[in-house]
């Protein structure tokens, strides 16, 4: 089939990526995308074909590992967020970790997933849920505290994996234990720890029949799993808790008030935050649900404005901590800390009410986490779509506008292309890269907000934004300058295109844009005006040569236009007159000669040009560009109109 690719793109005279673009349509195997190069070669074709089959193959596999990449983290995200769907709609606790496990085996790709709980009775652990495995005695094992590799993940709370567990001596093995994992047939083994703050509840296991390395991501996670597996766990036990809380408080009005009061509270902010979840709500969202539910005033805190020993010791232990007359929240995802929730002017809070503070700060971090994988998508997208319009791929105006128009852009309107940089001293290359993290993350907050685009290109920003009536390319460059230079901390200097339109349908409009703004962004530099913006207009005749379309009638009218137009609508002769000063070595004595006109005609003339052009029109700078213009004046075929 490989073969028939490639003859199939010789005869249509198809580029080197053909036999490439039909292996990724059908997805094919990473091995199939050796055959086209290997079949070229047999047949004998030229050194260039194969040459250019290479770098296909290159690309084409580098294109195919970042869309396998992208649809495993699709999957990884959605299987997380239904398993908290799961978790927050809980009423099996049975089902809510078999469903974890399930879905931790399918996105891992391993034989077997299984989940193992402490008992605290027998002083050991039993399996509680398995998937993938067929031996009875493996599903029966009982494992001593400090035993296998569960016992080292219990013992340390850490996650361990083992590319082959036999040849392991990391930890204790029994022949109780070997001889199940035999039965299975287990060689490679992932275990995770399941933790209730800074107990160890279980261990959530993944395991192939085969040697294995497991990457750092499938340990990561692993380990998300085990969080909504503990979270699952501890919603069990705190529901059990209550249930067994009320049976007590039943024999006392007063304390069946109290605790009735909070089971309904907690009752509340469970279908508040399943609700939000459900429709995609924000961090403040959930605090206002969480203050009316516990009647208080609850905020979400930044790091930087939360960060104390309190959190810390919320972050390390899982629960809500006092600190003085509040209660503070960790909200984290991992190692990962985004920040609080805090509960103003609570110190006896109710400890049911504590882990509503808890789940609730729980809710958040998926919140923020979902939030940020969105903005990401939208940003990766919107960079997707003008890196085509620079490149002059995917030609299709219908297409085009279609893509546009979900990102809220609209490609028939009037854009300007501004090519950014950042300006500031530059420290080690992690510094750099930072700040140009920073500067792409600004460029592309404010093209979503201006509906328009932004992406990366030659280690600065480029940004496509829609002219608004009555601006100019020079003012959306400056204010772009200054928006971005005070969102990033630094100086960043724009230079801006002419406005352009009709994208869609027009090649390589973008591309020529591009390439004036970049022009603009070097002059600035090179003129010492670093941090400022500015487009080809604002260059005077340097314009004509920054500028893609050479608008040389715009350039005349700019410069002379008033002049031309008096002269146009009074039938004077100021251009002439201004063209033989000039050419006098701006003698006023010698033009009138040059004229035949008296020397007070002279100087009337050219106080009306002053009048016109400004009383700085003799300046050295002035005078260059007006001549410049005049020349160019003589030269066009049609005048200039106003």
């Amino acid at each position: 089939m490989a073969r028939d690719h490639v003859q199939s793109a010789e005869r249509l005279g198809t580029g080197a990526e053909a036999p490439f673009l039909e292996l990724l349509a059908r997805r094919a195997s990473a091995d199939a995308y050796e055959q086209p190069v290997l079949l070229a070669r047999a047949e004998g074709l030229s050194a260039e074909r194969v040459d250019a089959l290479e770098r296909a193959k290159v690309l084409a596999l580098r294109v195919r590992a970042e869309m396998e990449g992208r649809r495993r983290r699709e999957a990884e995200l959605s299987a997380l967020f239904e398993t908290a769907h799961d978790l927050a709609g809980l009423r099996d606790v049975d089902a809510v970790l078999q469903a974890i496990v399930q879905r931790a085996r399918s996105l891992l790709s391993t034989d077997v997933a299984y989940l193992t709980l402490h008992d605290e009775a027998a002083g050991d652990t039993y399996m509680r849920v398995t998937e993938g495995s067929v031996a009875a005695r493996f599903q029966q094992l009982r494992l001593g505290m400090g035993e296998g590799l569960g016992g080292l993940v219990a013992q340390t709370a850490r996650p361990y994996v083992t590319p082959d567990y036999f040849d392991d001596d990391r930890f204790q093995h029994t022949r109780t234990i070997d001889t199940g994992v035999s039965d299975e047939g287990l060689v490679a083994i992932l275990g995770v720890p399941l933790m209730i703050g800074p107990q160890v509840i279980g261990v959530l296991f993944a395991a192939d029949r085969r040697a294995r390395v497991f990457e750092r991501e499938e340990i990561a996670l692993l380990g998300s799993f085990a969080a909504l597996a503990a979270a699952a766990i501890d919603t069990a036990n705190l529901l059990t808790e209550t249930r067994s809380a009320l049976d007590r408080l039943a024999r006392a009005n007063e304390i069946i008030r109290d605790r009735s009061g909070a089971v309904e509270r907690a009752s509340d902010v469970h279908d508040r935050l399943a609700e939000l979840v459900l429709r995609g709500g924000g961090v403040h969202d959930v605090a206002a649900a969480v203050s009316q539910v516990l009647d208080g005033t609850v905020e979400f805190a930044e790091v930087s404005t939360a960060r104390t020993a309190a959190l810390e010791a919320s972050r390390a232990e899982g629960h809500a901590v006092r600190h003085g007359q509040d209660w503070i929240a960790a909200v984290s995802a991992g190692d990962e800390l985004f920040g609080a929730l805090v509960l103003r002017g609570h110190p006896g809070l109710d400890p049911v009410d504590q882990r509503t503070l808890e789940r609730a700060a729980m809710v958040t971090s998926l919140l923020l986490l979902a939030r940020r994988s969105a903005v990401e998508a939208e940003q990766r997208v919107r960079g997707e779509l003008l890196d085509d319009l620079l490149d002059g791929r995917d030609r299709d105006p219908r297409v085009l506008r279609e893509r546009a128009a979900r990102l809220r852009a609209d490609l028939d309107a009037t854009h300007v292309v501004l090519a950014a940089r950042l300006e500031g001293a530059s420290g080690d290359a992690d510094q750099e890269a930072a700040a140009r993290r920073r500067l792409w993350s600004a460029a592309s907050h404010l093209a979503s907000t201006r509906r328009g685009l932004a992406a990366t290109r030659a280690g600065g920003t480029v940004l496509l934004l829609p002219l608004e009536p009555g601006d100019s390319a020079t003012d959306l460059a400056r204010r772009t300058a200054g928006e971005l230079g005070t969102a990033v901390h630094e100086r960043v200097t724009v230079g801006a295109s002419g406005p352009v339109s009709d994208l869609a349908s027009r090649p390589d409009a973008v591309a020529a844009a591009h390439a004036e703004g970049q022009r603009c962004l070097d002059a600035l530099r090179l003129l010492g005006r670093t941090g400022d913006g500015a487009a080809a207009d604002d260059f005077g005749f340097l314009g004509l040569l920054l500028a893609g379309d050479r608008d040389i009638a715009g350039y005349v009218e700019r410069t002379i236009g008033e002049v031309v137009t008096y002269d146009e609508r009074r039938g004077t002769d100021l251009v002439r007159t201004l063209d033989a000063y000039f050419d006098c070595g701006m003698s006023p004595a010698r033009t009138k000669d040059e004229l035949h006109v008296h020397v007070n005609t002279v100087a009337q003339r050219l106080e009306r040009v002053g009048r016109l052009l400004g009383a700085d029109w003799q300046s050295p700078a002035r005078t260059l560009e007006i001549q410049l213009a005049l020349r160019l004046h003589r030269l066009s075929s049609s005048p200039v109109s106003r």
